[in-house]
Parts: C-alpha cells; sequence; structure tokens
C-alpha cells in the first residue's frame, strides 16, 4: 500500500462564453497534484490510502466522490472546518496549465501534528508527498516532521511540483527533504526554477548527495532522465496526440511507484534497486502519463487501458 499526503484543488478551467456573453464560463474538475497520484495510483491496482484534509463543502463533496469511486483509501483523511482551495485553469496552445490559485486559509494547509500520528500510515511500504504540503505555511513543518519520521520505516517519494505564484524558491527545500527522500520526482520546469541554468544531470548529482538515491527530472516530450545514485539513462516518452498536460506528471509518478511497488521493491531505501528496473518502471510510468495527456483533464487510466 502507498499512502500519499497532500492537497486536493478544485481545477476550474475557463470555457468561452456565448457569443456577445459578458459571463464567463467555468468548469470545475477535482484535482491536485497528490490527489491526482492517489487516484492514478488505485486505477493501476495499487492501494492508496489518501491523507488529506478534505472540507464539507461542494467542492469536498466532489474531492471524495472522485478518490472513492477511483478506489481510494480514505479512511485516514480529516474532516476538516476550512474551505477547498480552487485553482483557476487557463490553457495554451500545447495544451499546458497556468494556474491562478484561491488558498488562503483554506483546508489543505491546516496540518496539525496532533493530526499526523504514525497511525496514519497504517503500515504503507511509501509514504508520496510534496507539492504545496511541503511549503505552504501554517502546515508545513508538520507534514515534513511527519514524512521524516516515517523514513524510518518506509520509503519516501517527494515531488515539489512547484508553483511560482503561491511560493518562493526558498520555500521548496529541496536538499533539506533529499536527507529523508529515496526518490525525487519534478519536471524540467520545477528544475528551470529551482536551480536555473543547472543542467538536469549536475542538479541529479546535488540532490543525490544531500541523500536522495532515485531522482527522476520528466522533460514532456522529449522523455525523463533517470538517475540512481549517479547512473542514468533517458527513458523516451511515447508519440501521443495531446489533450491538454493536466495531470501528467501526477500519472508518471504513479506509474513509477506502482511499478517499484509491484517488484517488491518499496518499504525501504530501495535496496536490490538496478538501472535496468528503474529504467522499466520509468517507461510504464511514461505510458500512463502519455494516456492522461490524451484526455482532457486530470483522468488518469485504469490498469485494463494499458
Amino acid at each position: 500500500m502507498i499512502a500519499v499526503l497532500g492537497e486536493c484543488v478544485a481545477d476550474t478551467f475557463t470555457g468561452q462564453p456565448a457569443a456577445g456573453s459578458a459571463e464567463l464560463v467555468l468548469r470545475a474538475l477535482p484535482g491536485g497534484g497528490p490527489a491526482n497520484t492517489a487516484v492514478a495510483l488505485a486505477r493501476l491496482g495499487t492501494r492508496a490510502l489518501f491523507l488529506g484534509r478534505l472540507s464539507n463543502d461542494v467542492f469536498g463533496a466532489l474531492f471524495r466522490e472522485r478518490l472513492s469511486s477511483s478506489g481510494v483509501d480514505l479512511s485516514a483523511c480529516v474532516e476538516a472546518a476550512e474551505p477547498s482551495t480552487l485553482a483557476v485553469a487557463a490553457l495554451d496552445e500545447q495544451g499546458r496549465a497556468g494556474y491562478t490559485f484561491y488558498a488562503t486559509g483554506t483546508a489543505d494547509w491546516q496540518w496539525t501534528p496532533g493530526e499526523l500520528g504514525p497511525a496514519r500510515m497504517s503500515g504503507a511500504s511509501c509514504l508520496h508527498t510534496g507539492s504545496l504540503a511541503l511549503v505552504k505555511e501554517p502546515g508545513r513543518e508538520a507534514v515534513e516532521e511527519f514524512a521524516r519520521a516515517a523514513s524510518a520505516h518506509a520509503t519516501v517519494s517527494i515531488d515539489p511540483n512547484v508553483r511560482p505564484s503561491l511560493a518562493g524558491k526558498d520555500d521548496y527545500r529541496v536538499e533539506r527533504w533529499c536527507a529523508f527522500a529515496d526518490v525525487l520526482k519534478l519536471s524540467d520546469d520545477d528544475l528551470a526554477f529551482l536551480l536555473p541554468g543547472v543542467p538536469p544531470e549536475q542538479a541529479c548529482d546535488r540532490w543525490h548527495a544531500a541523500g536522495a538515491r532515485l531522482v527522476v527530472v520528466t522533460m514532456g516530450a522529449a522523455g525523463a532522465l533517470v538517475s540512481l545514485d549517479g547512473e542514468r539513462a533517458t527513458v523516451a516518452a511515447p508519440p501521443v496526440k495531446v489533450a491538454d498536460t493536466v495531470g501528467a506528471g501526477d500519472a508518471f509518478t504513479a506509474g513509477l511507484l506502482h511499478d517499484l511497488e509491484a517488484r517488491g521493491l518499496l518499504g525501504g531505501r530501495l535496496d536490490g534497486l538496478g538501472l535496468e528496473t528503474v529504467v522499466a518502471a520509468a517507461e510504464y510510468a511514461a505510458r500512463v502519463s502519455a494516456l492522461t495527456c490524451s484526455v482532457p483533464g486530470a483522468d488518469p487510466p485504469w490498469a485494463h487501458q494499458l
């Protein structure tokens, strides 16, 4: 079982109003990087336990339905009094989303140490977290300490999933996180924000030195770079007609962790993991990501579709 800690966000997409109308058409879909990863894991066949603070507003109901209908275990979630986080997404010509967040005082960031006791892991072999959960006050310290404690008995995976409009570069304490993380997955856009001008290989070596054994940098249509203790390979991205790229990185993370879990490699410090196995897992993850790009929104595939 893989536990996923982080946010649920109502991704609200702008649409075209009727001719002559002054209205703005919006279409709300459940999203948020960690929630997307949990959904993709469950659809692929891995038991997924979501650790989230879910509001009781209309969007919270939408999140619960989407997660539970995909098979995600919600027993470790917290019922939150605060409202849900909203993100307004506008797509460019390549289907890439730009986000404006409405996140002040919302449910996702209010974690307290008392809400994140060890029992919430429920014996999971891996904890995946990151995105805004590790950078947004007031809960980020509680989330970081929970992940650090989980590393004593589980593999820890982190995806910074950078959101420059909500957090500054100094908020993404990646080298500090690498001290307890086994897997660091990020995109080339994340890398450009965190370490501008630094080649991916050099960045990988920097994060290996900080403690992360496996670093994966996804590069869109150019595929992904995988680096295991400094031994590297590139994985191609399958060709696909892109509807949009929403949730593609989250789906890649799920595919990678699902494959490693199926091989019995999660639950420790990735002992016995070799580059050939990493490449195979990343190739599987690339297929999961490509299928997600082929449909609108964060709608990852089910196992039978692969």
